[in-house]
């Protein structure tokens, strides 16, 4: 497992938004390498301006099988994720914090979603309360690890989303905790929402 950002200092417990990063975040480029290939999903920066504005942490949490594979190095991911940074900060959208796997899917890792490997690793740095966090992503991975740390989860259709499709309903359809929505922006709307009715 590793870490491309963590706060300064511990964040004070509360509600975070854990978001995967390709085809949630930035379009997936199947095993982004260049920073110039760097192209936010339609309203994603500005959806998460809006969960920081309502209290929520901002965690990327991503497999990066592309590093563990040979196909990108470090070093490329590390540019790539510069370049984003820079994206996300101008909407005042910056991840607090960003973990991710570099292991190929066969190396046998505890980081490699949906294991817990990843959200263990940030407990100390992001503390989280469960019932008021959320995770975002487009495969049923994402969708598990976070109802294993039991956060609620929200599918979204962009990226693989689509193709992933039934492996969630399959996987997760009487799950009341498990949400549906057509990208980023609309699954904020509905955690912002959800988070008002709540309080």
């Amino acid at each position: 497992m590793a870490i491309w950002r963590v706060p300064a200092r511990p964040l004070p417990m509360g509600p975070v938004l854990f978001l995967d990063r390709d085809g949630v975040v930035v379009e997936d480029r199947h095993y982004l390498a260049e920073p110039d290939d760097v192209a936010l999903v339609a309203g994603a920066a500005e959806a998460m301006a809006a969960a920081r504005r309502a209290g929520f942490a901002l965690v990327g949490v991503s497999n990066q099988s592309g590093i563990g594979r040979g196909r990108i190095t470090a070093e490329q991911f590390a540019a790539v994720m510069v370049r984003l940074d820079g994206l996300l900060a101008a909407a005042g959208a910056s991840f607090d914090a960003f973990a991710y796997c570099p292991h190929a899917p066969d190396a046998g890792c505890a980081c490699r979603k949906p294991a817990m490997g990843q959200l263990d690793e940030l407990r100390a740095a992001v503390p989280w309360l469960p019932e008021q966090s959320w995770v975002v992503g487009d495969k049923e991975s994402d969708v598990a690890l976070g109802r294993r740390a039991g956060l609620r989860a929200i599918h979204v259709a962009t990226g693989h989303g689509t193709e992933e499709m039934a492996a969630v309903q399959a996987a997760w359809g009487d799950d009341p905790l498990v949400l549906a929505a057509a990208d980023l922006p609309a699954a904020v709307q509905m955690i912002l929402a959800a988070t008002e009715e709540g309080r």
